[in-house]
C-alpha cells in the first residue's frame, strides 16, 4: 500500500460532461447514495475500483471519510430498503476510464498519474 499512499487520487467524468468541477461533499453524496444527481445535470453513474484496489480505501477515506467496512455497511442498509443500488464495481482503473469516457453521466475514480484526455478531473484527492 506505500506505493499509492502518497499518491493523487483523480475524481474523473466525461470530456462532455457539464460538471466541470466537484466539491469532496457532492462526491461523497452520489459515492454514499445520498444523491444521483450530477451537479451539472444528468444522472449520474457511479463505478468503483474493486475492493482489492488501495486507490478505493484511499478514495473513500479521503472524500467521504469513511472505511470501506462503513461505505459497505452504508449500501447494504440501502440496497435492503430498496433506496439504491451500490456503485457499478468494474476490474481495473482502466475498465474505469474507459467506462467514464464513454458514458457522459459516468463518474470514477483513478489514479491521477492514469488520466489522460479521454477523461475530465472534477476533484484531485492528496493521497497524504
Amino acid at each position: 500500500m506505500t506505493n499509492v499512499a502518497g499518491a493523487q487520487v483523480a475524481v474523473i467524468v466525461n470530456p462532455k460532461s457539464t460538471t466541470a468541477q466537484m466539491t469532496a461533499d457532492q462526491v461523497s453524496a452520489i459515492f454514499l447514495g445520498k444523491t444521483r444527481a450530477l451537479p451539472g445535470g444528468g444522472v449520474a453513474q457511479p463505478v468503483d475500483l474493486p475492493a482489492s484496489a488501495p486507490e478505493r480505501d484511499q478514495f473513500y477515506l479521503k472524500v467521504t471519510g469513511k472505511t470501506a467496512s462503513q461505505v459497505k455497511a452504508i449500501w447494504s442498509r440501502l440496497v435492503f430498503s430498496g433506496k439504491g443500488l451500490p456503485p457499478k464495481e468494474l476490474g481495473t482503473a482502466a475498465d474505469v476510464k474507459r467506462f467514464v469516457a464513454t458514458n457522459p453521466n459516468a463518474i470514477g475514480y483513478i489514479e491521477k498519474s492514469a488520466v489522460d484526455a479521454s477523461v475530465r478531473v472534477v476533484l484531485s484527492v492528496d493521497g497524504r
